[in-house]
């Protein structure tokens, strides 16, 4: 759900053509900040049936299954290398497996809205990391300060004055954890995976496919197979998983491909947006002065750390 960098990590370093297509990429980029936006609703939906674990679980392997359709009609092979793989392991623990499953266990204590304004975080998370972990990566004063003014945004989201009064502590934690794996795992693939090669579509589906793997292996150890399936919560893993997961990520790579990823990282300012419309006028969460003024303080302070100096 994070956009902390673009897809084209994966990708070779050479320039790709751009595809073309007959629906514009401005409709496309709308489709994707609902998809992600509403994605943290589903979750919500989605725990209240089924354990967090499964509701991961789900979310993957519908996600997977359509990237491997997607596969199938393009007719492109999963990458081969013993090396390759392993990479890919870490990639969807940390890109996949780990957030996904943060985000599902966070919702079961703390609103959908919430979440959602955590995810925004990642920008944030990803600066402070970079200059440490990347060194061509130089900070400037606006993305310094930037990063001061997004955590000061965090901190008015959960009404610090207030002692952090009516917060669950290891919900929020939880959810702010999801948001910092995701530059760990972008920053890992950077290192690991740039010129590989192959395509974005074939690593993506051979993530997305291991951190399948992974949650068929944890979900049966801390879960118990439902006595019943309840049909809402149901639908609403389907969906995340076809939708928020599988067709999303289809969307994004299309639309970094045609307009570049700075365009595309833009959807990150969307998510929250949509996720506390969503998250109030559905399923009827609180909402207070601190919550939409805190977002918009983290956003725009998300904003100054994607600036770079001009050359």
């Amino acid at each position: 759900m994070s956009t902390a960098t673009s897809p084209r990590t994966h990708s070779s370093t050479t320039s790709a053509p751009r595809p073309s297509t007959a629906l514009d990429w401005r409709i496309r980029f709308g489709a994707l900040s609902l998809i992600w936006g509403f994605s943290f609703l589903l979750i919500k939906v989605g725990t209240e049936g089924y354990a967090p674990f499964q509701v991961t679980f789900g979310r993957l392997l519908f996600g997977t299954a359509v990237l491997a359709a997607a596969l199938a009609v393009k007719r492109e092979r999963l990458p081969c290398g013993a090396r390759t793989w392993g990479h890919l392991a870490v990639a969807a623990f940390l890109l996949n497996a780990l957030p996904f499953s943060l985000f599902a266990y966070s919702e079961l204590t703390i609103p959908s809205t919430l979440a959602g304004i955590c995810n925004a975080t990642s920008p944030l998370w990803g600066m402070a990391l970079s200059m440490v972990a990347l060194s061509e990566d130089r900070p400037t004063r606006r993305r310094v300060a930037g990063l001061g003014i997004g955590f000061l945004g965090v901190l008015t989201v959960l009404g610090v004055w207030q002692g952090f009064h009516g917060l669950d502590a290891t919900g929020t934690a939880m959810a702010l954890l999801a948001s910092l794996s995701y530059p760990i795992g972008w920053i890992y693939v950077r290192r690991t995976l740039t010129g590989t090669g192959q395509s974005h579509l074939s690593m993506t589906g051979a993530q997305l496919l291991l951190a399948t793997a992974q949650l068929a292996l944890v979900t049966p150890v801390f879960t118990t197979l439902p006595s019943h399936f309840p049909v809402v919560p149901l639908l609403a893993i389907v969906a995340l998983g076809a939708l928020g997961t599988g067709l999303a990520m289809l969307i994004q790579y299309g639309i970094v491909a045609e307009v570049g990823p700075t365009t595309a990282q833009m959807v990150t300012y969307f998510i929250p947006v949509i996720a506390t419309a969503a998250g109030v006028a559905i399923l009827g969460e609180s909402l207070t002065w601190s919550t939409p003024v805190g977002a918009v303080i983290v956003l725009a302070g998300a904003a100054l750390t994607q600036t770079r100096a001009r050359r």
